[in-house]
């Protein structure tokens, strides 16, 4: 019983801190666009340019 009086505190902070983050995240934009590297993958790159020096001929 004496352990739940340290693990409850414990918990809570911890908890407190995770929605801190999650908040931090969604305001600072981490979520805005999560389509955008899904597709990049699939996209060719037509206009890139090789690289001086590579050797794929």
């Amino acid at each position: 019983m004496d352990s739940l009086y340290i693990l409850i505190p414990i918990a809570v902070v911890f908890c407190a801190v995770a929605i801190k983050l999650l908040l931090w995240a969604i305001d600072s934009g981490q979520y805005d666009d999560l389509d955008k590297e899904a597709w990049r993958i699939l996209m060719d790159d037509e206009d890139a340019q090789p690289r001086e020096g590579s050797d794929r001929d």
